[in-house]
């Protein structure tokens, strides 16, 4: 019993370190203040317009006292499985950014739980020295739907995807119809499942995941199911009615680069 409690309170004086680092970053308010002039009845209107657009943003951005709640909550469960001497203050470069970084994106659970994951794996002296730096950069750049299609990444490295194509004898050409199809729509539960091929476009060039030239999975009936998915039953129609060339498919796949499989290690899956 007394082995728990000082474990608790070793992890409490961790935290509050770290939640500490919150106080000595400024909180700047300067874009949820009225407009200083407002120049002609025009300008009054936009300044009037522009001001209750931005009024929700007040709940959203999270304070301190926000911030060290879900920090205490969340990294506490996350470490209450590492023993007491491998918790660790965590290097600032890493803490510093990510309590900046949840002032905005505290609110979106699906980022969160990155930031939190990432917070509870700089503080394990097992697996702080892993922590990349860029890591917090790179969250910061990803929507929360993007963030669940990462998610599929921890039970399997590669995925296939395939381009629709219409082939174009008579000009010797091709069209690509449909670039980067997949069933990470279906995987997860997207918000904007038409922008799969945006997001795919954005995990590739933060580095996390590639799309070899030539390269396609090898095992049956993989791009079939794809290939005739009722998604692309009126794209095909298009080309069909068009009454030129013939549809065609490029099958390809998409997997994680080796700096993508570090990240997911310790940004994306829970350790148990």
């Amino acid at each position: 019993m007394e082995d728990n409690e000082n474990k608790e309170t070793n992890v409490k004086a961790t935290i509050d370190a770290v939640t500490g680092l919150v106080k000595a970053i400024p909180i700047y308010q300067d874009t949820l203040q009225p407009s200083a002039q407002q120049i002609g009845k025009s300008l009054e209107t936009v300044t009037k317009a522009v001001n209750i657009a931005l009024a929700p943003i007040k709940g959203l951005v999270w304070g301190y006292e926000k911030i060290e709640e879900f920090i205490s909550q969340s990294v506490t469960k996350k470490l209450q499985n590492v023993p007491e001497e491998n918790i660790i203050t965590p290097s600032p470069s890493i803490a510093g950014p990510t309590i900046e970084a949840l002032r905005f994106t505290g609110e979106d659970l699906n980022l969160r739980e990155l930031y939190s994951n990432l917070l509870a794996n700089a503080m394990n002296n097992k697996s702080a020295d892993s922590i990349h730096p860029g890591y917090v950069e790179i969250i910061k750049n990803l929507s929360s739907d993007e963030a669940l299609i990462l998610q599929t990444f921890c039970s399997q490295n590669q995925f296939p995807l395939i381009d629709l194509l219409h082939q174009i004898p008579e000009s010797n050409s091709e069209v690509v119809v449909y670039k980067n199809f997949s069933y990470f729509m279906k995987l997860s539960n997207l918000k904007k499942p038409d922008l799969t091929p945006v997001y795919i476009d954005n995990i590739c060039r933060l580095g996390l995941t590639e799309i070899p030239v030539g390269k396609y999975i090898i095992s049956k009936g993989v791009y079939e199911r794809l290939e005739n998915d009722n998604s692309l039953f009126t794209l095909k129609a298009d080309i069909v009615q068009s009454g030129k060339g013939f549809i065609d498919f490029n099958r390809k796949l998409i997997r994680l680069t080796n700096f993508g499989q570090l990240f997911i290690n310790n940004v994306v899956a829970e350790k148990k």
